[in-house]
């Protein structure tokens, strides 16, 4: 998959294309059929599809300090569509100038100029232009004047003991904040994950036996809220790729037991031993094991991470450590 930032790098020999537009964060089950329509509909035409998603957060640049929880890295989100088919991705810079052009701007600048757009597939709810003053019905009014048809796609659902819940990615930030790792999964087709870097942390779980990754996240990363997790540790090449996936006890939180401040997320991979300083990876939560606590020592405190890696060996259906 090709992928560029800002209009003045589309390649030039991209043709006419089928084109989808959003931020798709998290590229959640809904992300993925919308996204499997526009590479449909490119496929019969015998174009490429091009994928075009912004940086940063329009709602920080519309709303400074309102910037939401960041569900998928562009590298993730690049690699998730790649592998849904999608032919390129547009990084669009969304700057306050950015933020101002109007619905024709966009469409005839963005879509026709730039990205040669013969069809444009997009949710049913997209708005876009300044104040989000365009929708479906304006875009396809623009798409009879710049001679590109457009299709608006119905939002997906998902069926909940509190009955049926639209699939989105504001849905999907609420259950990982919650610590609600299975209900984010259904709603996302896999388990939440964050990316990062392996930094050097104060090294107290090698002491106690339980080395850790300790990975540094991006600002606004959505982290899931305190607590032990059964999941993974995922490595991943330069490019973002993941390369390997292997089980782990994951903690967030603030080492309350000796008095931490810094919030951290933790992973200590099971059955293994190695360096990771240095190097990218991603944390899978799959189910929260317990909340954050803090233990009168040291003692109760590695007696409850050894329970803790009972436990994620049993959640992830792996048998007991020999």
């Amino acid at each position: 998959m090709q992928r560029w930032r800002g209009q003045a790098q589309t390649p030039a020999d991209l043709g006419r294309t089928v084109v989808t537009v959003g931020m798709y964060d998290g590229v959640h089950r809904g992300h993925q059929s919308l996204i499997g329509t526009a590479v449909g509909r490119a496929r019969a035409l015998g174009r490429p599809c091009v994928l075009v998603t912004f940086d940063p957060h329009p709602t920080e640049v519309v709303r400074p300090g309102s910037h939401p929880a960041i569900l998928t890295s562009l590298d993730r989100k690049a690699e998730l569509v790649a592998g849904l088919g999608v032919d390129g991705m547009c990084v669009l810079p969304f700057t306050p100038e950015f933020s101002r052009l109007t619905p024709e701007e966009f469409a005839h600048g963005v879509l026709v100029e730039h990205l040669h757009a013969a069809m444009v597939v997009v949710g049913e709810n997209f708005t876009y232009g300044h104040k989000a003053a365009g929708n479906v019905t304006t875009l396809t009014q623009e798409g009879r004047r710049f001679g590109f048809a457009v299709e608006g796609v119905p939002l997906a659902g998902d069926a909940s003991a509190d009955g049926e819940v639209t699939i989105s990615s504001t849905y999907i930030r609420a259950c990982v904040a919650a610590g609600d790792m299975e209900s984010a999964a259904r709603a996302l087709g896999r388990p939440h994950r964050v990316d990062g870097v392996v930094v050097r942390g104060d090294r107290r779980g090698r002491e106690l036996g339980y080395p850790t990754a300790n990975v540094e996240c991006p600002p606004f990363t959505a982290i899931p809220a305190d607590g032990v997790y059964a999941g993974a540790l995922v490595t991943r090449d330069p490019a973002g790729r993941t390369l390997d996936s292997r089980p782990a006890a994951v903690s967030v939180g603030t080492n309350p037991t000796f008095q931490g401040s810094r919030r951290t997320v933790e992973a200590f991979v099971l059955d293994w031993s190695g360096d990771l300083y240095g190097e990218h990876v991603g944390v899978e939560f799959v189910s929260r094991l317990r909340p954050m606590a803090a233990f009168a020592g040291v003692d109760e405190l590695v007696a409850a991470m050894a329970d803790d890696v009972t436990r994620t060996r049993a959640v992830l259906g792996l048998p007991p450590a020999g």
